[in-house]
């Protein structure tokens, strides 16, 4: 198989935010030019995630939930069960990717995706993500190091969104944000997964992918990666 075709898909359940993103930076740090791209597929416990810019103002009604500074672009968003989230592991120098054009490749996937349920959905000029009737859908939050990327996205799909309105979503005063659900679209996790795949595959280019079962990622932090 073609390296540039080599993807692994990780599956998870509802899993803590800090252990997936120390393994997310520990495979994005040992990973080398033979490493596989993967895309890790989850939900997290409740959690408020502040981008490397991130201004704690967007707090606006501080509660319990805890307030995680990461290393991702943007500002404050909020995290649930509920709602999927999709990290992309990818080497976008082998894809020959620029931050700019990644982005729009996954927003066209959600585009597209939306596309096929019947729901016309969006981009917003200068506020990254996918909108339905100007109500936030999906965020999307990156970095990029050594020309590979991590984080990803994540997509409102039945959840609780209280959360949302202790905070100015993505550093936005007054966004409204929206779900599949909300839409009439009655599908789970795993579900709307499926639905999304074929198009991120195709506005990535993979022609195939493995799929796994992640149980811990804490795996990532004791083993070597291999190509």
């Amino acid at each position: 198989m073609n390296l540039a075709d080599r993807l692994i898909v990780r599956h998870a359940g509802i899993s803590d935010y800090q252990q997936v993103y120390a393994a997310m930076v520990h495979y994005t740090r040992l990973r080398n030019a033979e490493s596989a791209d993967e895309l890790w597929c989850l939900q997290h416990s409740p959690v408020y995630t502040l981008g490397m810019a991130g201004k704690t103002e967007h707090i606006i009604d501080p509660t319990d939930i805890p307030v995680i500074k990461t290393d991702r672009g943007g500002q404050v968003t909020y995290h649930g069960p509920g709602q999927l989230i999709v990290y992309l592991l990818l080497d976008l120098k082998r894809r020959g990717l620029t931050i700019k054009g990644y982005v729009n490749l996954i927003e066209q996937a959600v585009i597209d995706m939306c596309t096929g349920l019947a729901i016309t959905a969006q981009r917003r000029q200068g506020a990254p993500g996918v909108y339905i009737a100007g109500k936030k859908l999906a965020s999307l939050g990156i970095r990029v190091k050594q020309g590979c990327s991590y984080h990803g996205l994540s997509l409102n799909i039945d959840m609780d969104l209280q959360p949302f309105a202790n905070i100015n979503p993505c550093g936005y005063p007054g966004l409204s944000v929206t779900q599949l659900a909300d839409e009439g679209v009655r599908l789970n996790i795993a579900q709307v997964f499926n639905c999304l795949l074929p198009h991120l595959l195709k506005q990535l280019g993979f022609a195939c992918y493995t799929e796994t079962r992640v149980s811990d990622f804490n795996m990532f932090e004791t083993v070597t990666i291999a190509g």
